[in-house]
């Protein structure tokens, strides 16, 4: 490995899995483990706002107001949503994120998948660049990173990330 390694500032990638309990009955053996959502969400609709997110952008909107990142432009090179019984899946890659970013994505999908608004409204909180337009900031509850990628040359072994559908 090199000298010139830091563990923050190498990444080429962050994997992040978030993960809401969407029914009525708030959960029991799994608080504090995932976000709970009484709402129906529809999972659809919130695929289609992701498409809005995808790719280099500013995401100031989906700052938190202490961020202390320099540059607002991240990409976010792939975001899905899915469903497994009462459980909705969020998964997000991207080469770096801004502080709350993933809760603050899952906060206006949430929003969306409740029926408040609609999809193209994440593509305005986007354009806004401004925080106070993007809604609420979704609990911490249920946000996992799961991976970290690394340049090839610097010879750290590849865990695999678990979004086997997601492709590096």
């Amino acid at each position: 490995m090199k000298n010139d390694f830091h563990a923050r500032y190498s990444a080429t990638g962050r994997y992040y899995h978030y993960i809401i309990l969407n029914r009525p009955i708030r959960p029991t053996y799994l608080a504090r483990h995932v976000t709970h959502e009484y709402r129906p969400l529809d999972v659809a609709s919130m695929q289609d706002a992701a498409r809005f997110l995808t790719g280099e952008h500013d995401f100031s909107s989906f700052r938190a107001a202490d961020c202390q990142a320099k540059n607002p432009i991240r990409t976010l090179r792939q975001l899905e949503i899915y469903r497994h019984s009462d459980l909705v899946h969020i998964h997000a890659h991207a080469n770096a994120f801004l502080h709350h970013m993933v809760r603050n994505i899952a906060g206006v999908l949430m929003t969306i998948g409740a029926g408040e608004r609609k999809s193209s409204w994440a593509k305005q909180v986007l354009e806004a660049r401004d925080r106070t337009v993007g809604g609420i900031t979704a609990a911490p509850d249920g946000l996992y990173l799961v991976s970290i990628g690394y340049p090839e040359t610097m010879n750290i072994p590849v865990v695999s990330p678990a979004f086997p559908h997601i492709v590096v």
